[in-house]
């Protein structure tokens, strides 16, 4: 069995504000208040939403993988409004270190801030990796059996500011770097991997980036009735410090249904696709299973198990309540991708998963969730994946 542990997303949801039944419901603190009586007097809604007012879900969790060990993650949301809820979206930081006994730390940094009358969205993307862990090589014939032990060092920056340009719909820039070091091969033999990196020990990819936004959902955290689209190109240069000129394009789209909302049903549907050109792209930094915006992609397989020049995405998701009150959910989903096979860069393969879900609710005022899902792909993936806030 695989234990999978994607970071946390800053997921913002389309939620309905104005409706009152919405804070008839409960969350994971409703049920421990009524052991230890922390609680002794409820806040009013006014209060809990008003602008500056944080909403914080914290959740430690410890799991166990063949390949990681037995991992520790506190995963962390902190939800707010910059300013009245009803003309600005809801701003979401997320934290979520990560400790393996297999060496690995992960501290991602990830936010999404709206402010006032959502003019300005400002994007921020830190992290860093110590990540010994396993890689397979390119193409989508790879088995699971076919991989190369590596370790490096990581840090990513990525900071982006997006202006209003009509409803919905947003445009801007900003800057990209993935510096990855400390790089080194552990397998005994020559595979693929080093021969396609010819055992560089750092790269550096540094680029500006343009990005065109249409976003209507209001809470990123579990969206409902909302659409999402998104356009980016980076272009890496060494101009400013990358090791090779190279280009990205993505594009992604994201597709929300709500079909009841007392009991919530949500049908969710997520379309991610990167292309690369104009240059060789340093080996971590190609398209890969796990490694989108906030890897939360490509549940039932262990991150980075499919890697080429482009990748294409698409997966689809029922969200449901178990309990009316929204304390306990399900989900059910499947995902397949694709990359293209090396050397040929030709798409033949498709890797497909399904999986189940439970859905604890977190908080009641931001509606984030604790996510934990179990997927089995093909080629004998399994595994688990944790979230805060709903993975996509």
């Amino acid at each position: 069995m695989m234990l999978i542990i994607h970071g946390a997303t800053p997921i913002i949801a389309q939620s309905s504000k104005q409706d009152s039944i919405r804070y008839k419901q409960k969350d994971a603190m409703d049920e421990i208040t009524k052991v230890i009586k922390v609680r002794e007097k409820e806040p009013v809604d006014s209060e809990r939403l008003k602008p500056g007012k944080i909403l914080t879900s914290i959740f430690p969790a410890v799991g166990y993988s063949l390949s990681n060990g037995v991992t520790f993650i506190l995963a962390s949301n902190f939800s707010f409004y910059t300013d009245n809820l009803n003309s600005t979206n809801l701003s979401v930081i997320s934290l979520n270190p990560l400790y393996s006994l297999k060496q690995q730390t992960i501290i991602p940094l990830i936010s999404s801030i709206w402010l006032k009358d959502n003019k300005i969205n400002i994007l921020g993307d830190y992290r860093f990796y110590q990540y010994p862990s396993l890689t397979y090589g390119l193409g989508g014939k790879r088995l699971l059996s076919q991989s190369d032990s590596v370790d490096y060092s990581y840090i990513k920056i990525s900071q982006e500011a997006l202006y209003t340009i009509c409803h919905n719909f947003y445009g801007g820039i900003g800057y990209n770097l993935d510096y990855h070091y400390n790089i080194q091969n552990l397998s005994d033999d020559d595979r693929q991997y080093l021969r396609y990196t010819d055992g560089a020990t750092t790269t550096i990819s540094s680029g500006w980036v343009a990005r065109l936004k249409y976003d209507s959902r209001t809470n990123i955290n579990n969206p409902k009735n909302a659409f999402y689209a998104d356009f980016v190109y980076r272009d890496n240069l060494t101009a400013i410090g990358s090791t090779n000129n190279w280009q990205e394009i993505d594009l992604e789209f994201r597709k929300y249904i709500q079909l009841s909302k007392y009991p919530n049903n949500v049908l969710a549907f997520w379309s991610w696709n990167e292309f690369t050109y104009g240059g060789t792209v340093p080996y971590f930094d190609l398209p890969s299973t796990g490694w989108d915006e906030y890897s939360n992609s490509g549940r039932g397989f262990i991150q980075g198990r499919f890697r080429g020049n482009d990748i294409i995405y698409l997966e689809g998701e029922d969200r449901f309540d178990i309990l009316r009150n929204g304390l306990l959910g399900g989900v059910v989903f499947c995902n397949g991708e694709s990359v293209p096979n090396y050397p040929s860069e030709k798409f033949t393969t498709i890797h497909v998963a399904k999986g189940i879900g439970l859905r604890i609710k977190l908080n009641k005022y931001s509606d984030t969730n604790l996510c934990i899902d179990y997927g089995w792909g093909d080629g004998g993936s399994q595994g688990f994946a944790f979230n805060i806030g709903e993975v996509f």
